[in-house]
């Protein structure tokens, strides 16, 4: 098997490892205690229906030699009260031939080894099947006349309790099996139940959720552990709300003299008619280096509120249709086509990241794709997809990770006009889609250009 095959073939998870570890070790415990039972128990009522059997044939042949001895007028009868049952038959060779009672056994159904003995004067026994079932044959010598005196004792009774007790042995070993899985699972999900805890305050602490800690341990491991997560978390969260704070203070000082630079210009912008060719386009380059800088701190400001305060927002049930269509239709310039599922998917969130989504995905498209050219609403196997394709460059495979990530530009940093776009747009569409438990990507759109997809979970109508 290669490697790729062996990465795709699917392992069991931790715990039910530890189940089937369980399960396992069970059913073995119990098999051999099984196997040895069925070879202690078969083979004491084997012995015992052996020896039984043999006493008992001793004891027959004695009364037939006596009656042999006597003449042999009553042997038929003697024969008929012999064969107890049905199922037993006893024979015996005389001079004359065989004599026989009980179920019709034919005597060439015999080994002859078992005979030769018994001709010889050695008593012997042997299980074996005869008349279409399994039977003890027990051969002995008759002094009078030097004949042979056979009888069989049937097995089937005993064949029945064999089977019998094969299928409870059977039933406790594969009872005991699923019982140790299912003790196994209960604990496995015990012992692991910190792991999930550790897990589930890590995913939400990667999540955003930045004051999630661990609770309290009594076990002095596990305690450990807690307090070095929990200190972890501590440090990440000051440090993140730090580099916030520095972020916004920053925003905050650039905003004065953005405000001052915007109005300056305006005041140029009046007065471009007196302006030499040089100085119109060097105006030109100013006045959309202010505006585009003006737009970065108001992104940076959003960013670094929402860092400081990730659960701020009032969330409420949210149409998501009407809420693109709310904001698709204001919009200036040529409209895209508006596609939405009836009924329309509800999701549960702050209505204004909502809004600040689909804005700026629509604003990306406006500036790096030549406008939107459709945007879509759909209903998704329990998930809210929001749609936005644009006809423009589309965007290159090493950056459609790149794209969602503050002030990204891959290995077209510091360049102009690549068309894949740079900034905060893109991260704080990621940041509030993340913040609502759901997820964001870019593919190619067919025919040209990109499409770029949220999907939020759906409120179930």
């Amino acid at each position: 098997m290669s490697s790729g095959a062996r990465m795709r073939v699917r392992r069991l998870t931790l715990r039910w490892r530890v189940a089937a570890a369980f399960g396992f070790g069970a059913l073995l415990l119990t098999a051999t205690l099984a196997a040895v039972t069925w070879n202690l128990a078969a083979g004491y009522m084997l012995r015992q229906r052996e020896e039984g059997a043999t006493r008992q044939a001793e004891v027959n042949v004695r009364l037939v030699d006596r009656e042999l001895r006597s003449g042999g007028e009553g042997l038929e009868d003697l024969l008929t009260g012999l064969a107890t049952s049905n199922e037993s038959s006893v024979l015996i060779r005389r001079p004359q031939g065989w004599v026989t009672s009980g179920r019709a056994v034919s005597p060439a159904e015999f080994p002859k080894p078992l005979l030769a003995l018994a001709e010889d004067g050695v008593p012997a026994r042997q299980r074996l099947m005869a008349a279409g079932g399994p039977v003890i044959a027990i051969a002995l010598p008759v002094s009078t006349q030097d004949g042979v005196y056979v009888e069989l004792f049937p097995l089937s009774e005993l064949d029945r309790n064999f089977r019998f007790l094969s299928g409870v042995l059977v039933t406790g070993v594969v009872t005991s099996g699923v019982l140790g899985v299912m003790v196994g699972s209960w604990a496995s999900r015990r012992a692991l139940r910190p792991l999930k805890e550790l897990t589930d305050a890590a995913s939400r602490v990667a999540g955003g959720q930045l004051q999630a800690r661990l609770p309290d341990q009594d076990d002095p491991e596990l305690a450990q552990l807690a307090a070095v997560f929990n200190s972890t978390a501590d440090a990440l969260e000051a440090r993140v709300r730090r580099d916030a704070r520095f972020a916004s203070d920053v925003s905050h000082e650039l905003r004065s003299p953005l405000t001052t630079m915007a109005n300056a210009g305006a005041v140029l912008q009046r007065r471009r008619g007196e302006l030499s060719g040089t100085a119109d386009r060097a105006l030109e380059l100013l006045l959309s280096e202010v505006e585009r800088l003006q737009r970065t701190v108001v992104d940076l400001l959003e960013i670094s509120r929402d860092d400081q305060q990730p659960d701020a927002g009032n969330d409420e049930t949210v149409d998501l249709g009407g809420l693109l269509r709310n904001v698709v239709e204001p919009r200036p310039g040529t409209k895209p086509v508006i596609e939405v599922d009836v009924p329309a998917p509800m999701v549960q969130g702050d209505r204004r990241r909502l809004d600040r989504i689909v804005a700026n995905l629509l604003d990306n498209a406006d500036k790096y794709g030549g406008g939107a050219v459709r945007v879509a609403v759909r209903r998704c196997d329990g998930w809210a997809r929001l749609v936005v394709e644009d006809a423009g460059p589309g965007v290159p495979e090493e950056l459609k990770e790149l794209v969602f990530e503050r002030f990204s530009r891959g290995a077209h940093a510091g360049r102009r006009g690549h068309g894949v776009g740079s900034g905060l747009g893109l991260a704080l569409v990621a940041q509030h889609v993340q913040r609502m438990g759901g997820r964001v990507w870019v593919e190619d759109r067919q025919g040209g250009g990109a499409r770029f997809v949220v999907e939020i979970p759906e409120v179930p109508l």
